[in-house]
């Protein structure tokens, strides 16, 4: 049987502020810490794995003898959001951020979204998920018109509700809006935000879907495609690639579904990479500065671990990381700049090793290309050899 590594990213749970994280507003961000104060908060299995170790990371007791090799990643690439995070973890430095839109949207894009779609436009500024279809989602369900807000990240989202624009259309809307971002105004995600209810208690539902701007350069995911090996793609890992390099995407409705289809997975043949993202941290609780939420989903994640562990294979590697911050005690409900962890578990795994603070995302994906034999194309420098005995 072939080797295999899973890749799973806890979406925003980052380890403390990087030294540039003043630019961006997130001086003594700390996401992981931030969630440590709740009485909630409980993760010995990773404790164990050696998470507590990293540097930086003070927030409980480290282990004595770590059962995996770890480090603590720095993000070389201007910016904090999902998109960047991947592609740095892919192989993508991307020394310019995508463009943002803290005034909404100019004239000449949400013109021609009218045009193509049909539908009026409401809104057009950055605002909460939440907020934006309680003080839009009447005007919305009584005219048609679509909801179209931004944040601090990169993204372009459209909220409908589900019987007022049925989610094919809405899909279709958003793509029509991906076409039309491209080049200077290439934001990285257009995100359909669907919704059900009666105002005021409307509420957002699991058929949100990414359409992620193309990849600039090659990265792990095509390179292991080129070499004949899997690509499963588990959560919006598709969405973040827009399906690049990728063979099969499993679409999850939440965290709990995707750890279980995780689990599945270790006990399915194949070989190459299972790639997981675990969003509810950020979306559901990160973005709401919901502490105790956050606290409770890194804790229930912890107790599933030893399932994901016993489907492992002799020459298995899980690996466990994160795509930037999002710390739910800040005023502040946008991502946030801070290193990542990154702990690796397997029988060849040198255990105990500590890698110290590295100085890209992309070591993840060029470690992953050289452990299948595959010479890397992207940025990054395998650190295999300071993980395998």
């Amino acid at each position: 049987m072939g080797k295999r590594i899973f890749l799973i990213v806890l979406d925003s749970v980052g380890i403390g502020a990087e030294p540039d994280a003043a630019e961006y507003g997130d001086e003594g961000s700390n996401t992981l810490a931030a969630c440590a104060t709740s009485e909630n908060f409980s993760m010995p299995n990773m404790q164990k794995l050696g998470l507590f170790n990293l540097d930086g990371v003070t927030c409980r007791p480290g282990e004595p003898e770590p059962q995996a090799a770890f480090a603590r990643l720095r993000e070389v690439s201007k910016g904090k959001d999902t998109t960047i995070g991947h592609w740095e973890i892919a192989g993508i430095n991307s020394p310019k951020p995508l463009p943002t839109y803290p005034n909404g949207f100019p004239p000449e894009v949400i013109r021609e979204f009218e045009e193509k779609t049909g539908r009026r436009v409401l809104c057009n500024k950055p605002y909460s998920g939440t907020d934006v279809i309680r003080d839009y989602g009447k005007e919305h369900v009584e005219t048609g018109a679509l909801i179209v807000y931004t944040s601090a990240d990169s993204v372009f989202q459209i909220a409908a509700h589900e019987s007022v624009v049925p989610l094919e259309e809405l899909y279709r809307d958003c793509r029509i809006a991906r076409e039309i971002l491209t080049g200077k105004h290439g934001v990285g995600r257009v995100i359909a935000r669907p919704f059900v209810g009666e105002s005021p208690d409307f509420t957002r539902t699991s058929n949100r879907h990414d359409f992620s701007i193309q990849p600039p350069k090659v990265t792990m995911l095509d390179q292991l495609s080129e070499n004949g090996l899997s690509v499963i793609a588990v959560g919006k890992i598709n969405d973040i690639f827009a399906g690049k390099g990728i063979g099969e995407a499993i679409h999850t409705k939440d965290n709990p579904d995707g750890i279980e289809r995780t689990i599945e997975l270790t006990g399915r043949d194949f070989e190459g990479l299972c790639f997981v993202n675990l969003v509810d941290f950020d979306m559901l609780y990160g973005h709401r500065n919901d502490v105790e939420g956050y606290a409770k989903a890194l804790s229930y994640f912890d107790r599933k671990l030893p399932e994901i562990i016993q489907g492992l294979r002799p020459d298995d590697l899980l690996m466990i990381t994160a795509d930037h911050g999002c710390d739910p005690i800040t005023p502040s409900t946008d991502h946030s700049r801070e290193y990542i962890p990154w702990v690796v578990y397997g029988n060849a795994v040198d255990r105990g090793a500590n890698l110290g603070t590295l100085p890209t995302f992309a070591d993840i994906g060029a470690t992953i290309l050289d452990y299948f034999g595959i010479a890397p194309k992207i940025t990054g420098r395998s650190r295999l050899d300071q993980i395998i005995k």
